[in-house]
């Protein structure tokens, strides 16, 4: 049983996860500050301080703090868009680049006599030597 355990613990995709999911980790983390301290102020630079955390409202003597909600919107919003604007894209256009242009397939036809693949402007098989009927 623990001989089991241990070969899907070391399986590939386990082990791949576990790395991806530490690497997501500190790349949250670097996301996340590059937001709070550069994309938030430079909003805050053009719009005012965009802190909503006071804005609250009460029924029946309970507090609703929807600020402190707003600003985890606006944060995970942030952090969403710097992610697809800084990563996703780039690794986008990365992937693209390193395409491989697809050939085009060559222009054959089949040879009437012995049946092989031959270019359309050949004029006689080279396999056989047929004489090849213009089409």
């Amino acid at each position: 049983m623990l001989k089991g355990f241990g070969n899907f613990i070391m399986r590939g995709n386990v082990v791949d996860l576990a790395v991806a999911v530490v690497i997501g980790g500190a790349f949250g983390a670097i996301v996340t500050a590059f937001v709070k301290d550069l994309v938030t102020p430079l909003i805050a630079a053009f719009v005012g301080k965009p802190d909503f955390s006071a804005l609250s409202f009460t029924i029946n003597n309970s507090k609703f703090a929807i600020g402190d909600f707003i600003n985890v919107l606006i944060s995970f919003v942030l952090v969403a868009a710097a992610i697809y604007f800084f990563v996703v894209v780039p690794m986008g256009a990365v992937n693209e680049r390193r395409k491989k242009p697809e050939e085009a397939a060559p222009a054959v036809e089949t040879c009437p006599e012995c049946l092989s693949e031959i270019p359309l402007d050949a004029h006689r098989c080279k396999f056989c030597t047929a004489v090849l009927v213009a089409s």
